[in-house]
């Protein structure tokens, strides 16, 4: 059996394990306030990274935070290539609501848990419903002070290949007038969209600085943001995939050969 696919199986055991006893306890936390709930729902993420970096080698970098704003809430928008941005980012980022599928909250325990952090969630089949409540809740959330962040894509998309980005963001931003940043990513280099195998090695995280907004439609919005979004994360490292490719090799063996002294 490849090393990369025991090495998933042992991660997802112990994530699994986590994952039960945090959707357990969430649901009892719901009388406090949000804050004290979403610091202590974060701790199955930093858990999450914890066990992914032990029983995997993965591990992240982040560059870029310096475009974070000080003070006030901001929308961001993330190339979606993984779950383990759905994990990460909510340790990298400020407290905020991330948009996600209706169906994710009935999954048991792991949906339970993730209530606990207040997301946004549409039913992605319902087009311009989807669009109205991401706009409403979006809005609501950004004059509560919490920020934003929106996978535009909206599903997970192999390295290699782009989603459509869809418009809710862009009519969010456009309507905010706060500040929105882009965010790229490799991870799905490391913890593939589908499968139990990953993979070793460094993700690396970029943010970029505020998109200029004045006098910019919705749609110009979206496009800037998708453009710097695309050209970024095709200057990252390939990771495993790409190695492997480019060396006439499986993509286990790569990823072996990567941890060799």
């Amino acid at each position: 059996m490849p090393v990369a696919l025991l090495r998933g199986l042992l991660f997802s055991a112990g994530f699994a394990a986590a994952t039960l006893l945090f959707g357990l306890l969430c649901p009892l936390l719901r009388p406090l306030p949000l804050a004290w709930r979403y610091r202590f729902t974060c701790q199955w993420n930093r858990f999450a990274l914890w066990w992914l970096r032990l029983s995997c080698g993965i591990h992240h970098r982040v560059e870029g935070l310096e475009h974070l704003p000080a003070e006030g809430p901001a929308l961001v928008f993330s190339k979606h290539q993984s779950a383990w941005e759905t994990l990460a980012l909510h340790r990298i980022l400020p407290p905020h609501a991330n948009v996600i599928k209706r169906e994710l909250l009935w999954i048991p325990f792991f949906g339970w848990g993730m209530a606990g952090l207040e997301p946004i969630s549409v039913h992605r089949g319902r087009g311009q419903e989807a669009l109205r409540r991401v706009v409403e809740q979006g809005l609501a959330e950004l004059r509560r002070g919490r920020w934003v962040l929106i996978f535009p894509e909206g599903t997970r998309m192999p390295p290699g290949q782009r989603g459509r980005y869809h418009a809710s963001g862009g009519v969010l931003a456009a309507a905010a007038k706060c500040p929105v940043l882009p965010l790229a990513h490799n991870a799905g280099h490391y913890w593939p969209r589908s499968g139990w195998r990953k993979y070793p090695g460094c993700i690396r995280v970029v943010i970029g600085a505020p998109i200029e907004m004045r006098r910019r439609s919705a749609r110009e919005i979206m496009n800037t943001a998708r453009d710097w979004i695309e050209s970024t994360v095709a200057g990252l490292p390939p990771g495993p995939a790409g190695e492997a490719a480019a060396a006439g090799e499986d993509q286990d063996a790569a990823a072996e050969r990567r941890q060799l002294p």
